[in-house]
Order: C-alpha cells, then structure tokens, then sequence
C-alpha cells in the first residue's frame, strides 16, 4: 500500500491498482465469493516528490536450501525443483526488474549479498545489480559475507540524494553473526547528522536493540546490534533532529518499533524467501514514505510461496513472523 496504490495478493494471483487519491478508503471486491475489501490510502507527505530510492537485503546469492538451520534436518527445507533456476536468482532478478520501474535515485544494498562471502556469490549479485544499476549502486556488508574474515563491501557511506542523505553504516563484525558500531562510526554519523540540511535515514545491516517485548533481555549475545551500540545509536538519533530513522535487515522479517526518542527503528524482510521483498522510500519536502512491495513475478511468487512455513518443525510461525503488520511495512516517515 502506498499513497496512490494498492496491491492485493490472492495466491498466486496478484491484483493492482493504481492511480488512487491518497489518505482515502477504496472498496475492492477481489472475487465473487469473498467479501469486500476496504484500504486506506497512505496519506501524502506536503510538498514536492524529491526523489524515490529503493533497498533491498539478505539477498543471498549462492544460498541452496531455503529454510535450513545449521546441521539440522528439521524444516521444512525448500531447495528447487528439477529444471527450476537457483532461486537467489529467481528473486534477485525479479526484484531489479520491479527496482528499475521507478528509476531510483539510488538502490541501497543493507547486507547479506551472498551466503557465504564466495567469489562466485559476490560475482552473481554484482552481475544482477550493478549491471543494472551502476553508480546508482550503493553496498554494505553483513554477517554473511564476512564469516570468514572478509573485508569486501565494508566501511560507511553517504550518500546525497534530492531531499534526502542515507547514512549507510557497516555494522559487520567479521567472523560473527552479531553486529556493533564502534565509537568512531559513531561520531562519524553524529558529526554528518548535525552537518545535513536535508532529513537522514540511517540504514545498516543488523537491527538495533530496543528495550522491552522479545528483546528485553539484553546480553552480548543479542541477534542483532549489541545493546551498548544500540543505545549510543539512540543517543545520536535524540541529539540531532536531522534523523528520522534506522533501517536494517538480518532478522528476515517486517517490523516498527521505536526509540526512546519516538523515531522509528525498521526492519525489512528478505528478498530471498517468504514474503520477498524490497522497500522503496518516497521523498517529499514534509515527510517520507516507505512502501515494501511483495516481488511479483510468478515465478518469484510461486518461491515464496513455498516458503511461507519455513522452520514449521521448530515451533515457528514463519508467516506470521516475517509479514508482520501492514502498518509493518507500509508507513509515512515524520521528519522531526
């Protein structure tokens, strides 16, 4: 859902429509046998269209059985058919058509390129995105791409779009599943924050601690951001107003929550498996607006479908889990 546009997926079947007025209910009636379905429109940001960019993570490139965990035999583990592409393929390629629609500013990469930081991996993300995209391409590590102590794709970047700058922050630990930010990247952003006359997203790989519901224990083992990192992030976005969110992947899931501050902290769900999907940011001179698009190929639904129950034999609702909320993935960004 967005400010001008609804898509609605039944199965497989995908039904779109576009040119809407913002901030208002539309009726649909998707099928004879089902009841009306009612949508409000996102409400516009005031102001001019800036500028549109897209992100995507946790692409995986290389990745062959969907849904495995370790050495573990339980699953349901999806692997593809006989004849069927690898589905990072599959996904990856679908996404970048879909990207290219919009001619985006920029498309921001916010980790887990590959599965397991190989040649070959990198090799076929750069051969689907930056082909495509080129300069426009802007690309971080995350845990995947570094197990082995690799330094491709690392450091922080800036990058200046109209009405709007992306802090785009590594926040890898080589040889570790977890993420942090040190003291320097810290300052770093804190220093451009309070330079930039256009509102700042942050983006990185690993999603930020927030105290309380699945995350109230707080430990250094915690899944994403270490807390003390994720704290001192805090700090930063409550001093300078520039800021008006973080954004990471990893988790394979949508969620919003917020900081102590009430600035939104955004986790985007994978390209690779259920749902699949990438972000894209609206840019207006009052407010941003973020809309996650389910990837619609039939090929690329047909995947995702199969994927919906991943980890079923471990107690997961993996559906439930990595859809979250339309409010979840669907939302207006406030500047501050």
């Amino acid at each position: 859902m967005a400010d001008d546009l609804v898509v609605v997926h039944d199965g497989l079947t995908v039904h779109r429509f576009d040119g809407l007025q913002p901030d208002q209910p539309h009726h649909f009636r998707i099928g004879a046998d089902q009841a009306p379905l009612t949508v409000r429109t996102l409400a516009r940001p005031a102001g001019q269209l800036r500028c549109r960019f897209a992100t995507v993570n946790d692409v995986h490139f290389g990745e062959t059985e969907c849904g495995r965990i370790d050495d573990h035999p339980e699953g349901p583990i999806q692997r593809p058919l006989p004849g069927e592409a690898p589905y990072p393929e599959t996904m990856n390629r679908a996404a970048v058509d879909e990207i290219d629609a919009i001619t985006p500013s920029a498309v921001v990469v916010k980790g887990d390129l590959s599965q397991d930081g190989q040649p070959d991996e990198w090799a076929a993300f750069e051969d689907c995105y930056r082909t495509r995209f080129g300069d426009r391409l802007f690309v971080v590590r995350g845990n995947h791409d570094a197990y082995q102590g690799q330094s491709s794709y690392a450091g922080d970047q800036w990058i200046e779009m109209p009405g709007v700058a992306v802090a785009l922050l590594d926040t890898t630990i080589p040889r570790a599943t977890t993420g942090t930010l040190s003291a320097e990247q810290l300052d770093w952003l804190d220093g451009r924050a309070a330079d930039s006359t256009t509102p700042v997203l942050v983006m990185g790989h690993h999603q930020q601690w927030i105290a309380g519901g699945v995350d109230s224990h707080r430990g250094a083992d915690y899944f994403g951001m270490h807390p003390d990192a994720s704290d001192a992030l805090a700090a930063v976005v409550a001093r300078r107003p520039s800021i008006v969110a973080y954004t990471a992947g990893h988790t394979h899931r949508h969620r919003v929550r917020h900081m102590p501050c009430g600035v939104p902290t955004i986790e985007v769900g994978c390209v690779k498996d259920f749902p699949g999907t990438w972000a894209e940011y609206r840019v207006y001179d009052s407010g941003i607006i973020q809309v996650v698009h389910r990837i619609s190929t039939p090929a690329a639904l047909a995947w995702s479908e199969r994927c919906r129950h991943l980890y079923a034999d471990f107690g997961v609702d993996y559906e439930t889990y990595a859809l979250g909320t339309l409010e979840d993935r669907c939302c207006k960004i406030p500047l501050r």
